[in-house]
């Protein structure tokens, strides 16, 4: 497996520290509001990373954090602490406040079929690991305290840049905060910033009270529950400077160890090509999404495009989506629960079909998560795989392509196509089917509607024979 590490700008050949064990930590979400469709790509896009890796046969050991302290609204050093400031916006304790949308990220990533980490380490829950992080960089001679507040020296650290291509000299005028008086050198970034009287969220510290910096919470997590050094660390674009250009340097420079050997960074989604986010206004929630369109829908139209291409949101693109979805649900329907069949093999024509597709599908995500191009192999399996059908249906063939559909597109890629209409006019076909089922039981064709009804069972349909002798037939 290839994947682009963007610490060396190319695509390199994944190889985990200690195989079969691969520890990957993903930056979460700041939870002070409901998730929009920004949060969906960067999270259904690492879900994809954790299940392939497990289907190579990797333990993945997977922290995704939960920011509910300390990330400011200039994404820096200046401005107030998200979570506090919404708070105090909705007139409730941070804590209840943070639960409330924690939850609700959490209920929006369950319906996307994103899996749940391993550990999901809240940064209000690990104050100790911090600031016994910020003083052991205090003692390597990397951090310094000032009046409460205690800063990371950059220019301690040569190598600071080397994720983002800055270099430390130029970073001055990209500073984008007034300058701090406390700082040494107006680059260096907080650790740890002192909290006034009617500040909220703080703890007490060998600085006075106070709460962490944003980046330090990262750092310390992280390595609290995988180790000084990760197999992959994963985040959205924007991340990269200051945030995990930070990180490095916190880390490394506490441990003197390679912090991460892998930095996986997914792009972002855009309205008209700007990026899509709460501060711009420009958001949509994914709530208000799956009022509209089914969550594998929203799946799918985020799989079209590449974990590292942006993807720009539109009505036409999750239409568009919604069709492909209602193909794969059609055929997965054909297929039925089909169990293993005894005694019998599946055509020549199958197994080549699905051998094929098997490699090529693999082939894709091993170049860096191309899901775009597995899911062409999928949609090129199900074409072929209908006209084989068309032409010859047995049981075995059904079987075969069952087994690989729920391999590929559900084990792999997390489609859940079960209960998805598989067309426009599904309530019209339920008439159409119940009417006819009528009919053969008026003329005592019994076993020819039982047939009917069995088969509407494996695929998620109920008929019920009515009364007056009709039947409905409806979803389950």
């Amino acid at each position: 497996m290839n994947l682009y590490n963007s610490l060396t700008r190319k695509k390199e050949k994944f190889t985990p520290l200690n195989p079969p064990h691969v520890g990957v930590y993903v930056c979460g979400p700041t939870v002070y509001g409901h998730s929009h469709l920004g949060h969906g790509k960067s999270y259904v896009s690492f879900d994809i990373l954790i299940r392939y890796l497990r289907h190579l046969g990797y333990h993945v050991h997977y922290i995704q954090n939960i920011t509910d302290v300390g990330h400011l609204t200039d994404n820096a050093d200046a401005g107030f602490d998200k979570v506090e400031l919404q708070a105090r916006i909705e007139k409730l304790e941070p804590m209840e406040m943070t639960e409330k949308y924690t939850k609700s990220y959490f209920d929006d990533m369950d319906a996307l079929g994103v899996l749940r980490p391993d550990v999901s380490p809240r940064a209000s829950g690990h104050i100790p690991e911090q600031i016994e992080l910020i003083n052991k960089l205090i003692e390597n001679g990397h951090a310094y305290e000032e009046d409460g507040y205690v800063y990371y020296s950059v220019t301690s650290f040569p190598e600071y840049g080397k994720l983002s291509g800055r270099k430390i000299d130029k970073l001055v005028a990209g500073a984008r905060v007034a300058v701090d008086n406390r700082k040494r050198d107006p680059r260096d970034f907080a650790l740890w910033k002192k909290a006034g009287k009617d500040h909220i969220l703080k703890w007490n510290s060998p600085w006075g009270w106070g709460y962490p910096g944003w980046h330090i919470e990262c750092s310390a997590m992280s390595m609290r529950y995988i180790g000084e050094t990760l197999d992959i660390h994963g985040g959205g674009l924007e991340n990269i400077f200051p945030h995990h250009e930070s990180e490095i340097a916190q880390s490394e420079g506490a441990n003197g160890k390679q912090f991460a050997r892998m930095w996986l960074h997914n792009n972002m989604v855009t309205v008209d090509g700007q990026k899509m986010g709460k501060s711009l206004g420009n958001f949509t929630l994914l709530k208000d999404i799956f009022k509209k369109f089914d969550p594998m829908v929203v799946r799918l139209y985020i799989l079209r495009s590449h974990y590292r291409s942006p993807l720009d949101f539109s009505d036409q693109g999750l239409e568009s989506a919604r069709s492909g979805l209602e193909r794969l649900s059609s055929f997965s329907a054909r297929l039925g629960s089909t169990p293993a069949v005894v005694n019998e093999r599946p055509s020549p024509e199958a197994v080549s079909l699905v051998e094929k597709t098997v490699a090529d599908f693999s082939k894709a995500m091993d170049d860096d998560m191309n899901t775009p191009g597995a899911l062409a192999v999928v949609f090129d399996m199900v074409r072929s795989g209908n006209a084989l059908l068309d032409s010859e249906d047995t049981p075995a063939d059904r079987a075969l392509f069952r087994e690989t559909l729920d391999e590929l597109s559900g084990d792999i890629l997390g489609l859940d196509l079960k209960g998805i209409d598989s067309g426009s006019h599904v309530e019209e076909l339920c008439g159409v089917l119940a009417e006819t089922r009528g009919v053969l039981r008026d003329n005592k064709l019994f076993q020819a509607a039982d047939l009917m009804r069995d088969r509407l069972s494996k695929i998620g349909y109920i008929a019920k024979d009515l009364p007056d002798g009709k039947s409905e037939i409806r979803k389950r």
